[in-house]
């Protein structure tokens, strides 16, 4: 059974960003508050079931993994980890920013970066080398739960050297809006938020934080515990 509490980092845009709001609005759930949100008319819409739908990712909140959930390590606490944030943000760096576009990703919709950004992969490469100190070992189970036998021989290698298989040159940017969704589903719920990002008028997203997010058992969402700046 995964260990617990669990802590990520990952990137979020700001408590107070527009785009925040959209991916609050559409999962139902706000990280950095712990409230419910309600969910727009147009997603109740177009799918009555939208709870159901987006009930897969309203678990971790909206964000884009960077370093995915990990027990911490024997010997860790949560108090390092944030100050290792804090010491890994203020490192000088490029900071990445993207295009931004809704589209499917493996069968779920998710707000993607239109193009590969050098600067984004070097980000979230780092993330994942310099706190995988933090990370207690996996176990057999958490190994299994990741289904290896469907990854490819490179994702399993990564699976067992860092914890996560998609991470690395397999990264992509992803900040996702509902759970994997059958073909026919998907066109009117893909049509719907489209709409609703365009709305937003953001044609560029700056990567410019990471954000620490906590769940504290098997039944708790994440929550946003800390958040930082990165350094021009």
């Amino acid at each position: 059974m995964t260990g617990f509490p669990r802590c990520a980092i990952y990137f979020a845009a700001g408590a107070h960003s527009a785009l925040s709001r959209f991916g609050a609005e559409l999962l139902g759930y706000d990280a950095y508050t712990g409230d419910e949100v309600p969910f727009p008319r147009e997603a109740l819409d177009v799918a009555p079931d939208w709870r159901d739908i987006s009930a897969d990712p309203r678990k971790y909140g909206f964000h884009a993994t960077l370093k995915a959930p990990m027990m911490l390590a024997p010997g860790k606490s949560e108090a390092e980890l944030a100050a290792a944030c804090a010491a890994f943000a203020g490192k000088e760096r490029p900071i990445p920013a993207i295009r931004p576009v809704v589209d499917s990703i493996s069968g779920f919709i998710a707000v993607i970066a239109a193009e590969p950004v050098d600067a984004l992969q070097q980000l979230a490469a780092d993330c994942v080398s310099e706190f995988d100190s933090f990370r207690a070992p996996l176990s057999a189970e958490d190994r299994a739960r990741r289904k290896p036998e469907k990854l490819s021989e490179r994702q399993r290698d990564y699976l067992d050297r860092w914890g996560y298989p998609y991470v690395m040159e397999e990264f992509r940017f992803h900040m996702t809006l509902t759970g994997r969704l059958d073909a026919e589903r998907r066109a009117p719920i893909l049509e719907m938020l489209r709409s609703r990002f365009a709305a937003l008028g953001s044609k560029t997203l700056v990567i410019d934080r990471i954000v620490l997010f906590k769940q504290d058992d098997a039944k708790a969402r994440f929550r946003i515990v800390g958040e930082w700046a990165l350094t021009r």
